[in-house]
């Protein structure tokens, strides 16, 4: 999926009590989705967080994977991580794509809310047919801030199971879109 990628996004995120906050980096976040990236051909991960200690805290668990030893007893986490970009904000994230996509970007927001006007992972997809970026926003904490949602060219329709329960942890998310897109894509191909 060479057009798609993800953004993990710690700010503007929303807290249980629906305030805009910034979120803490979870490193295993940075593993697990790092790694659903590589098995379903994400072209990019970006970790989007202003927190300086933050992005320090990133850059070490990045380098003692890609250049430490860790990438050397295992490489296939060091291929992984290696598509981790760590920047301040989405819009950072937006004009890197730009610059490699001429032309253009989508933003899609994820949610695990309904929202008037989502779009199914189907649609997503016949829409990711040409040759636009496609950037998936997915929020930490509580989820993506309402005003980045809103923000977004395109919202996703949230995953909904069995029973009404809906409260995934984000990397486990990740997997499932990521893993809808790719066989609905294989599906088009046939």
């Amino acid at each position: 999926m060479y057009n798609l990628y993800i953004a993990l996004i710690h700010y503007p995120v929303a807290n249980k009590k629906g305030q805009t906050i910034a979120s803490a980096l979870t490193t295993i976040d940075l593993h697990d989705i790092a790694r659903a990236a590589a098995t379903f051909g994400a072209a990019g991960f970006y970790v989007v967080t202003p927190l300086e200690d933050q992005q320090i805290l990133a850059q070490e668990v990045m380098a003692h994977w890609r250049s430490g030893v860790g990438g050397i007893i295992n490489p296939f986490r060091k291929q992984a991580l290696e598509l981790i970009k760590v920047v301040t904000d989405f819009e950072e994230v937006k004009q890197s794509l730009k610059t490699a996509h001429q032309h253009g970007v989508v933003s899609v927001a994820t949610s695990a809310a309904q929202y008037t006007g989502s779009v199914s992972v189907s649609e997503l997809t016949q829409k990711m047919e040409d040759k636009t970026a496609y950037v998936l926003a997915f929020g930490t904490a509580w989820g993506l801030a309402e005003a980045f949602v809103r923000g977004c060219d395109v919202i996703l329709e949230p995953i909904s199971g069995w029973n009404g329960y809906n409260h995934l942890s984000v990397r486990s998310a990740v997997s499932i879109i990521l893993d809808r897109i790719s066989m609905k894509r294989k599906r088009m191909t046939l």
